[in-house]
């Protein structure tokens, strides 16, 4: 930010960007049946999953602040991981991240954006990291 408290860039009347609580959770790997061909159906695939949640969030946090404040990071965790039905088959990873996002939604009413990261393993020759990205807005 400028000393003006703008964004760099930003004209005359711009506001400054907003105060913002992001917790966030990487390198899951999780199984989940997933897949279209059928070399893919029969057995979990290993994925590795990211979260992100955009909170609404306190004006300040004290040391001894109460978790209710904020959000507990295991349930992003339980999200990703335990609430994904065993058996349950998504045909589209697409379809896992918004498993992932609407379990988040439904467990917490400060969470206003979440974006779901997911990298197919089985895919990798060379550790590239194919896979797909999918964020969505509380409506």
């Amino acid at each position: 930010m400028g000393q003006s408290g703008m964004q760099p860039g930003a004209g005359a009347g711009t506001p400054p960007m907003d105060d913002m609580l992001v917790l966030e959770i990487d390198d899951l790997e999780v199984d989940v049946l997933t897949g279209i061909y059928s070399e893919e159906t029969h057995l979990p695939q290993p994925l590795r999953i990211g979260v992100r949640v955009l909170l609404n969030h306190a004006d300040h946090y004290a040391p001894d602040g109460p978790l209710n404040l904020t959000k507990n990071y295991m349930d992003l965790k339980h999200a990703a991981t335990t609430a994904i039905t065993r058996g349950q088959h998504f045909t589209l990873v697409e379809a896992v991240a918004d498993h992932i996002i609407d379990t988040i939604f439904l467990q917490d009413r400060k969470a206003r954006h979440v974006t779901v990261k997911i990298v197919k393993l089985a895919l990798t020759e060379k550790n590239e990291k194919i896979g797909i990205t999918l964020a969505r807005w509380r409506k």
